[in-house]
């Protein structure tokens, strides 16, 4: 178990991986189509988007989270 203290980047974690994982389907579907080895190519768009999606959502959560408190306390 991790713990609670690490919950930001737990969180970020599993946010980035399926946003991006869901991203990079459907762009890769969109520019594509259901071609030979998509789930292959697929994958490979996945794991760069990972690469890129979970920094950046650890450098944009906290901006996000202020903006969303902003908006809702209003």
């Amino acid at each position: 178990m991790v713990s609670v203290k690490y919950l930001h980047q737990v969180q970020a974690l599993f946010l980035s991986g399926f946003m991006s994982l869901i991203m990079s389907g459907a762009i890769s579907f969109i520019n594509l189509g259901l071609v030979d080895g998509f789930v292959e190519m697929w994958f490979h768009a996945w794991i760069v988007a990972y690469a890129i999606a979970f920094p950046s959502v650890l450098i944009v959560f906290p901006l996000a989270r202020k903006l969303a408190m902003k908006i809702a306390s209003k």
